[in-house]
């Protein structure tokens, strides 16, 4: 079968500019709306896409400038499951704020309640307003976090795998289960104690497919060992390539076929009929950001007070990747878009406002198509995750305009081929590891 893309839609708020909801036409209203989610689900699926994907935060950051957050994202896809029938539904779950058991627990039944459409991005969380949100003084160091959420995995791994497939028998005659066939994980590691099993029996997909963004070091490790799918982030076709050839070859070392896991880039759209329409869709939006707002963000990803920064100037000087003790992903992607563009401030501004410094392609259906097929077939992307820059419209666009380029073209399928978001990811034959094959996780040493 030849290669295709994936496509994913990142679900946020009114899009991902950050002014979309200023906008008169946005949804901000409807935001508390279940319906609305449902709905842009359901374009998802209509476009064929593999999957829609909620982040997640826990505190409440400059509430003047939008909503970040809303609704909780597992409560919000249980809903999204019963208002579609294929496509994907994948959310955050931070290691650093759950446990394992209770993280476990939560997916596998929104991996019943959808058919086996659940995904997990694997996060560890990086704002000290979120940890003050749940005991802590402050974000436990880079390391320490990559390495709770490695154990964290792990336990989860194994919740998942201590229901064997035919464990229950649900034989009225008085056998509920094999209780030979459930069996405890008795883990006992640096950062958790979970005897199992998980009270949630085997889902459809065994476990739910996982995710994970891994910029920095610890983090492409992580994504390396673990994920099935790599939400990654780059600006430009070369810091693309980049990227995919470390975190491939990482994946080849820790003795995983890389091509059965997908890295998605963020990719922001504006599509118009002529390249001047999409122009103007950017600079309606853009005309509305708040600047106060902007900079202040801006601070935040860089570690620097921007506010005594000129609006018309080159961007200062930044400090080297290695130095920053930040957000890796997003800070590296301003560092590489100051490279590439020189942007004044205002631009940069302009730049981030929409996906904050990920790939944005401006144009007609058929010149996006062009610059996509042209990041997959170079060893930029294995597909990519969709950041529309406002929602619903910005999605509409491109379920209706781009897709069906990319149809014509074989870059992308016309129907889905498999009945859960792992056999639409990875391929129709492909499954969980069944309990009792060897394993990725490591409960048996903990026993």
């Amino acid at each position: 079968m030849r290669r295709q893309l994936h496509l994913g839609a990142f679900l946020l708020g009114c899009g991902h500019h950050s002014a979309a909801w200023r906008h008169p036409d946005s949804p901000v209203e409807r935001l508390g709306d279940i319906t609305y989610y449902e709905s842009l689900a359901q374009t998802a699926e209509r476009g064929k896409l593999d999957a829609v994907f909620f982040a997640d935060g826990h505190s409440v950051r400059e509430p003047e400038s939008g909503a970040s957050w809303f609704l909780e994202p597992i409560t919000a896809l249980t809903a999204m499951a019963r208002a579609t029938e294929h496509v994907g539904l994948v959310t955050t779950i931070s290691t650093t704020f759950y446990t394992p058991f209770h993280a476990a627990r939560l997916l596998a039944s929104l991996d019943h309640i959808s058919g086996g459409r659940a995904g997990w991005n694997v996060v560890t969380s990086m704002f000290n307003q979120e940890a003050r949100n749940h005991g802590l003084d402050a974000m436990p160091d880079h390391a320490s976090r990559y390495e709770r959420a490695d154990e964290f995995v792990d336990v989860a791994l194994a919740l998942w795998d201590s229901w064997s497939e035919d464990a229950l028998i649900l034989d009225r005659q008085g056998r509920f289960a094999d209780a030979t066939k459930i069996h405890r994980i008795g883990h006992e590691g640096k950062n958790f104690r979970v005897d199992g099993p998980l009270t949630v029996p085997r889902s459809p997909q065994g476990r739910p497919v996982l995710f994970q963004a891994g910029a920095s070091e610890q983090g492409r490790e992580l994504a390396a060992r673990r994920a099935e799918a790599i939400y990654a982030v780059a600006y430009d076709l070369s810091s693309a390539q980049t990227y995919y050839a470390d975190v491939k070859a990482r994946i080849e070392e820790s003795g995983r076929d890389s091509r059965s896991v997908a890295v998605m880039p963020g990719l922001v759209t504006y599509v118009g009929s002529t390249l001047a329409e999409a122009r103007a869709k950017k600079a309606e939006l853009d005309r509305l950001l708040p600047t106060t707002q902007s900079i202040r963000q801006l601070s935040l990803f860089t570690g620097q007070n921007c506010e005594t920064w000129d609006l018309d100037a080159p961007v200062p000087p930044l400090p080297d990747l290695e130095s920053f003790d930040g957000p890796q992903g997003r800070y590296a992607t301003i560092l590489r878009t100051v490279e590439k563009d020189s942007p004044t401030v205002r631009e940069l501004l302009g730049t981030l406002a929409a996906g904050g410094g990920h790939a944005t392609m401006i144009g007609t259906p058929q010149s996006i198509a062009d610059e996509m097929e042209s990041w997959f077939v170079d060893g930029g992307a294995d597909g990519f995750n969709l950041m529309p820059p406002t929602y619903p419209q910005g999605l509409e666009d491109f379920v209706d305009l781009v897709i069906p380029v990319l149809q014509a073209r074989g870059l992308f399928r016309r129907e889905y081929e498999g009945a859960t978001l792992r056999e639409n990811l990875v391929g129709p034959e492909s499954a969980a590891p069944t309990p009792g094959a060897k394993q990725e996780h490591s409960a048996g040493k903990d026993s």
